[in-house]
């Protein structure tokens, strides 16, 4: 029976690693959607920045990549220079010429005449070292040793030559016989041929297996077909040539000279240059212009220097790839081999982990696209954004730091279905079926267990059978933004929609933005809302709708929050038009303090939550309280959904007595972070 066992090099990170942290994640693509960000940028920002490492140095995002990226390519230009060839050749040279003078000097049996002349030919070598090696071609060496040295050159080129086409070629053929050299033109000839066939149209799988099976051995890479053969070598041909380009002219002629001395006939460099021409015309969009400049001390080889730019042609591709700044740019575009090739296999491991966070992302239901093709977060995102806040919320509020968090649904009321587990302090009744559920699941993998622990019991959750219509009024004039109020506006929003709808379910909220005019909108709108920077903060028309939105709701407890940095500047004519005016108008005043009392003739529990130390504002809000039996609460900006919540919950207290509200608000109905009471 064949063996289907197979294994292969492991390429993830720590198999005992926890899995991406969607939460991190969420909290983070939130706040910046909040701050004005699409969906889309707000994710593209947090990959950039990387999950936080749990040891407080900074997250290993996108940018860090790309930092190191870059750091990699300016090393290696930095570092190398392109005479690395001409040194090795001009060594071999001079080492050539001074063992031969040895040879010279020594040799007792030479004809004088005969050695004054060689010593001639010696003393009268050109300055450039590709015209010494050609004027050398014919010099009948005495030292074995010179000789030796000087055929070095002849091969070194051979070499060097082919491994700026071919990757390992230098090494493969050090000390190479003359029927290597003559397979290597074997195979040229016959690649040249392939390349030609398949320009024409005329290659067949068969003609590629055969120069396969005869020249395999010379491409370890093992290409699958043409283009695969032909992808290889035309990337690492551009590499050649942009490492020509990237020499002075002197060079370039150095080596031009030299070349015909590869092997010791011109047959290479002509095979060399038809393979290039090939090439060109196969893979024009290779990048066969480009060059670089090389300072560096380190000198380079024509192979290794390939090498070299190949790195470089990586790296500008890695560059790009981590930008992410081109149209439908995904994560999983990034090449990990060639990231780790780079960079090393850490930097791989840190590359996979944004893939997966960015696939999470996309297949969890976080994130949607609407039918303009834009990212939105879903339902079940804002669920998990808004339980996140209202955690914070809830230590915000809870008096001092140690204070047990309470999450008490209420001992009187209607039971809402929900359950949770028992908590130290908790009075409501035990929900029977899921405590002894959670025992019989225990004891399945422990039978020796009790039959009930205190952690399996389960309490039902109550609401309060009283119900309130809130209105919260967020402003949202240019000043929110422009003073830096927008996102903690947007967090208080988001926090009361999440303790609305998952404690307080028979509740009816209505979000209510104002700026030059009122609307009403849901929370999704309100969280993506980008800065408004139309002057005016229309309070007359927000009430209006928060009046209409407590009229529908006859049965139920008005609260009104009002939430503004600003004295009401617009207000809406009689026939829909909106009124503007700085300083505030009388008859703007006037509008917004009607609507007010409105509010109070429907029973509305009033409070103004006041941003901002404007004293001409404190005056307003001060007397807007006075007038209709409200509170004013001044809080710092980390404060303002504590407080707000803190607000809603103390209203709620007062509407259903001892109820879910009440216990909810010996929780919370204590504002004990910074800020003040201005009035009760």
């Amino acid at each position: 029976m064949k063996d289907r066992t197979r294994f292969k090099r492991y390429e993830g990170g720590d198999p005992l690693a926890p899995p991406v942290d969607l939460a991190e994640a969420l909290d983070a693509i939130g706040e910046d959607v909040m701050a004005g960000y699409s969906p889309e940028r707000a994710m593209r920002e947090f990959l950039r920045r990387g999950p936080s490492t749990g040891s407080g140095t900074e997250g290993r995002g996108l940018d860090d990549l790309a930092r190191r990226v870059a750091e990699r390519r300016r090393d290696l230009l930095q570092r190398h220079n392109l005479d690395g060839t001409m040194r090795e050749v001009k060594e071999l040279l001079d080492r050539a010429v001074l063992e031969e003078r040895k040879q010279l000097a020594r040799d007792a049996m030479m004809d004088d005449s005969d050695r004054a002349f060689r010593e001639m030919q010696l003393e009268s070598l050109p300055a450039s070292p590709a015209a010494a090696v050609s004027e050398l071609s014919s010099y009948d060496w005495q030292s074995r040793e010179a000789r030796e040295d000087y055929e070095k050159i002849k091969d070194l080129l051979g070499r060097e030559m082919l491994e700026q086409r071919f990757a390992g070629m230098k090494q493969a053929l050090e000390n190479a016989t003359d029927e290597d050299r003559a397979r290597v033109n074997e195979m040229l000839r016959d690649l040249n041929e392939l390349l030609e066939a398949h320009a024409r149209g005329e290659d067949t799988g068969e003609q590629f297996q055969r120069f396969m099976d005869e020249h395999g051995d010379f491409f370890p890479e093992r290409p699958r077909d043409v283009d695969e053969l032909l992808d290889s070598l035309a990337q690492r041909a551009a590499a050649a040539q942009r490492m020509r380009n990237s020499m002075t002219q002197e060079q370039r002629d150095e080596l031009d000279a030299l070349a015909s001395q590869a092997f010791g006939s011109p047959a290479l460099q002509q095979s060399l240059a038809q393979l290039d021409a090939n090439l060109q015309t196969l893979r024009p969009g290779e990048d066969w212009g480009g060059s670089e400049r090389m300072d560096g001390e380190e000198g380079l080889g024509l192979g290794d220097g390939t090498g070299v730019f190949q790195d470089l042609a990586d790296l500008d591709e890695l560059s790009d790839q981590l930008a992410q700044s081109y149209g439908g740019a995904r994560m999983d575009d990034l090449d990990l081999d060639k990231l780790a090739r780079q960079l090393g296999d850490q930097a791989a491991v840190d590359a996979r982990t944004l893939q997966e966070l960015e696939r999470a992302l996309r297949d969890s239901g976080t994130l949607k696209r609407d039918s303009g093709g834009q990212l939105r977060l879903t339902p079940k995102a804002m669920r998990q954004l808004g339980k996140a806040l209202l955690r914070d919320v809830a230590q915000r509020m809870s008096g001092r730091q140690g204070q047990r968090e309470m999450n008490k649904a209420g001992a009187a009321g209607e039971r809402s279905g929900a359950t949770r587990e028992w908590a130290f302090g908790d009075t409501e009744p035990w929900d029977v079926t899921r405590t002894m559920l959670n025992g019989v699941l225990r004891r399945a993998g422990d039978p020796s267990g009790p039959v009930l622990e205190i952690g399996d019991v389960e309490v039902q959750e109550t609401e309060a059978r009283t119900q309130a219509a809130v209105a919260l009024l967020v402003d949202t004039s240019f000043s929110m933004a422009m003073d830096g109020r927008w996102v903690p506006m947007k967090r208080t929003a988001l926090a009361l929609h999440t303790l609305i709808r998952s404690r307080f379910r028979g509740d009816h909220l209505q979000l209510i933005g104002f700026g030059r005019h009122a609307e009403v909108m849901e929370i999704e709108q309100l969280t993506a809302l980008d800065a408004m920077w139309d002057k005016g903060t229309n309070l007359h028309h927000a009430l209006l709708l928060a009046n209409r939105h407590f009229r529908k709701h006859p049965n139920a407890q008005p609260v009104l929050l009002v939430v503004t940095d600003g004295e009401p500047t617009s207000h809406l004519e009689p026939d829909g038009e909106v009124w503007f005016s700085y300083p505030p108008h009388p008859l703007t005043v006037a509008y917004a303090v009607r609507e007010l009392d409105n509010a109070r003739r429907l029973g509305a529990q009033t409070t103004f939550f006041r941003l901002g130390e404007d004293p001409g504002l404190a005056r307003f809000i001060d007397s807007m309280a006075r007038r209709v039996d409200g509170r004013v609460v001044a809080p710092e900006l980390d404060d303002l959904g504590a407080a707000v919540v803190g607000s809603y919950l103390g209203t709620r207290r007062g509407s259903a007595g001892a109820g879910a509200a009440g216990d909810h608000a010996e929780w919370f109905g204590r504002f004990g972070g910074r800020g003040f009471w201005v009035g009760e």
